[in-house]
Parts: structure tokens; C-alpha cells; sequence
């Protein structure tokens, strides 16, 4: 009777140490791994695959504890989620349970700036979360999440809104498509004016005029003045001739490498707009929230043209003589400052007196066809945003832009 007793007694002493033992095990923080660790979890991993996993890596001293707090909330029907998880400081056993059974995943940051085309987003969003690109811009191809909005919008190109997005690696294209559509429609609701949710027409209209805009200048204050620009040549039936125009429809056509070609400004494509007057039937790209103010709100004047001014910003003129006066001033500065940079060659330095953008259009009178361009009028080029007015990451997503500045310049090389 009495050795019955003492040995329960020694099995209860005996369970209140162990008890005491996990306890302060579960509590105790640990971290045998420098720096940050991030560790993924596939879809129906095993538990005491996972723990063995986190004791491997260093999340974990002991498996055993991380195995008894599974073994308690399988009453809860809980358990570990597939996903990746991101281990940057100490942390308990109990931390690290339930950050894996609550779903804590690491997000990754994804930056979308301003000006990106749903084919640059596609690929944006491979190199951060490893979508499919080709899957994205399938789903980019199908407008009704937005008919409501705008039911004239052929695809989702200009209601991707460009914003700063946290994602889990392995976010389906879907979801991250709808998000993006959804901080659009808050961006609409909040902070634009009330009664553009009403007038889908006049919010297809800003939404496309926006993206040209956006492509032709990352300075704030001068984006009332280009969509001026841009009002007035349409309220006079000028012909826009929009070069960013013509690169997005040679990049639906195919995919464009070099300076523009002879074949791509002939493009039966209408968002070619050397060929179909007016506003293309859509947005080209993903403006902001600035570009889209701009858009609704075009600067008064009487400007029908505008050219770079070698300084980040352009010089703008109503009649077609100011403005073939400014685009010599502008050559013969360009002209100078590659001298300065590079050495004299002022032949070359002429030739490659750059052209890329609206400008070159904003140099023709309406009716007038390219292949009737004067000298000065081919040089009426609007260099690429300034990248000195542009923050890293949207400079990071105009490396395109950059290039397709190149392909504008050799085009007019060669003409």
C-alpha cells in the first residue's frame, strides 16, 4: 500500500517536473541561424517533417515540443500551412507554432510603378512571386472585373493600379490581378472626384488620355500642360501621333526589338494613332493618380506642341514655326552637350539629336502623313522621362522606356 503510493507519488513529482521542464522549453527563445532564414513549407508536408526541418535550419533546439503542441491542437482540427515563413529574431517554440498554423507567411513587397504596361507587370510579378507571365496577360485579356466601371475597356490595361503591393510568394495571378483592380476602384472612390463613377465614358477617357500622359513625362507639374497639349490637338481634330502609341501596338502586334520601323508606324492597328485619329481605344499603360488628375483637368492655353529642353522638362508653342524653332535650339543644345560629354563629332552628335515620344507628332500639322515630315519637323522628338525626376523603383520600371527612347532616336537616324 505504502510502495503504491510512493510510487505514485514519484510518477506525479516526476510529471510536474516534465511539465515545468516543457513549459519553460516552450517559452524559451531560440535562434541557430544568422541573419534572416526564410523556409517554405509545400502543401501536405507532414508535421514531424516540418519540425524536423525547423531543428535542421536552426528555428528550433528540439523537435519534441513543437510535436506536443501539434499533438494538443489536433483537437482544434488545426495544423501547419503550406506557404513561405520568414525567421529574422528569436523565437520560441510556442511563437514559431503558431505563427506556421495562423498562416503568418512572408509577403513579398512588389513595387508596380507608374507607366507599367500590363506585358511589364506580367514580367514584374515572374521575377518577384514567379508567376506566369503568359498566364497574367491572359487574365490582363478579359475586361468584365471592370465593366461596370468602364464597358468600353478592351482589356485591364490602365486599371492595374500602380502601387506598392505585399504578396505571398505562390498568390495566384487572379488574386493579384483583382487586387490591383481593387486599389483602382479605392484610389476612384477616395481620392478622385466623386462623379466619375457615374461617367464611364468621360473615366474611359481620362483613364486612356492618363497612360499617354504618363508615358510622355514623369514631372508632376508639367502633366496638366501635355494633356493640354493633348485636349486641344483632339478638340481641332489634330492627329495625336503618339510614338508610346505605336510601340504598345507593335508590341501586341509582336514583339519589338530596335528603333521603330517604317512597317510598325504603318501599323493597321488601332492604337496606332499616326493612323486612327483620336484617342486609341484604350489605355496603354497604368497611369497614377497624378496623370489621372492631369488627364481630367488639362492646363488653359493655346500650346498644340511641345519639345524636350535638355533639362528634364520642354518647351511648348502654338504654332508649328515657334515650335520648329525650338527643336533647333533643342538639337543644336543636345548637339552641344554630347560634344561636352564625348568629344567633338558634331555630324554624329546632329544625327543622333534625340527623338522619342509625342514630340515628333506635335511638329506635324493635322492631315500631314510621315512620310512628309520636313527635317525639323522628324526631329520634334520628346526625349523619355528625366530619370532624375524619378524615384529608383519607378526608374527600375522604365528600363523599357529607356529602351524604347533608343528605338525612337535610330528611327529617326535612319529617316
Amino acid at each position: 500500500m505504502k510502495k503504491g503510493l510512493l510510487a505514485l507519488c514519484l510518477v506525479f513529482i516526476l510529471g510536474l517536473a516534465a511539465a515545468g521542464l516543457l513549459y519553460r522549453e516552450l517559452r524559451r527563445p531560440y535562434r541557430g541561424y544568422s541573419g534572416s532564414l526564410v523556409i517554405e513549407i509545400g502543401p501536405g508536408t507532414r508535421t514531424p517533417e516540418v519540425a524536423q526541418s525547423l531543428v535542421s535550419r536552426g528555428v528550433l533546439a528540439h523537435r519534441i515540443p513543437f510535436l506536443i503542441l501539434h499533438a494538443l491542437d489536433l483537437l482544434r482540427h488545426r495544423s501547419v500551412k503550406a506557404g513561405e515563413y520568414l525567421f529574422d529574431r528569436p523565437l520560441t517554440p510556442l511563437e514559431v507554432y503558431r505563427k506556421l498554423v495562423q498562416g503568418d507567411v512572408y509577403l513579398c513587397t512588389v513595387v508596380i510603378p507608374e507607366g507599367s504596361d500590363r506585358f511589364d507587370i506580367a514580367r514584374i510579378l515572374n521575377q518577384q512571386l514567379g508567376l506566369d507571365p503568359e498566364l497574367f496577360v491572359r487574365i490582363s485579356e478579359q475586361p468584365s472585373p471592370i465593366r461596370d466601371l468602364d464597358p468600353e475597356a478592351p482589356t485591364l490595361e490602365g486599371y492595374l493600379f500602380p502601387d506598392t503591393y505585399r504578396f505571398p510568394r505562390g498568390a495566384s495571378a487572379a488574386t493579384v490581378a483583382l487586387t490591383m483592380l481593387a486599389r483602382f476602384r479605392h484610389v476612384l472612390s477616395s481620392r478622385l472626384p466623386q462623379d466619375l463613377q457615374q461617367s464611364p465614358a468621360r473615366l474611359h477617357e481620362a483613364v486612356t488620355l492618363a497612360s499617354m500622359v504618363e508615358k510622355e513625362t514623369a514631372d508632376a507639374d508639367e502633366r496638366p500642360l501635355i494633356a493640354g497639349v493633348f485636349a486641344r490637338r483632339l478638340k481641332a481634330r489634330m492627329p495625336l501621333q503618339c510614338d508610346p502609341t505605336v510601340v504598345y501596338a507593335a508590341r501586341l502586334d509582336h514583339e519589338p526589338t530596335g528603333p521603330i520601323t517604317q512597317s510598325e508606324l504603318a501599323l493597321a492597328s488601332p492604337y496606332n494613332t499616326y493612323r486612327k485619329a483620336g484617342l486609341p481605344p484604350g489605355p496603354i499603360c497604368s497611369a497614377g493618380e497624378s496623370s489621372i488628375r492631369a488627364a481630367l483637368d488639362p492646363a488653359a492655353g493655346d500650346a498644340l506642341y511641345f519639345v524636350s529642353n535638355n533639362h528634364g522638362g520642354h518647351v511648348f508653342a502654338s504654332t508649328l514655326a515657334a515650335h520648329q524653332r525650338n527643336v533647333a535650339r533643342y538639337r543644336r543644345e543636345l548637339a552641344e552637350l554630347r560634344q561636352t560629354e564625348a568629344g567633338p563629332d558634331p555630324e554624329s552628335s546632329t544625327r543622333a539629336a534625340g527623338q522619342s515620344g509625342t514630340a515628333r507628332s506635335m511638329a506635324e500639322p493635322a492631315g500631314k502623313g510621315t512620310a512628309e515630315r520636313s527635317p525639323a519637323e522628324s526631329a520634334a522628338e520628346t526625349p523619355a522621362k528625366p530619370a532624375a525626376r524619378q524615384n529608383p523603383a519607378r526608374r527600375k520600371g522604365h528600363q523599357r522606356g529607356v529602351r524604347q527612347k533608343k528605338r525612337h532616336q535610330s528611327h529617326q537616324n535612319q529617316e
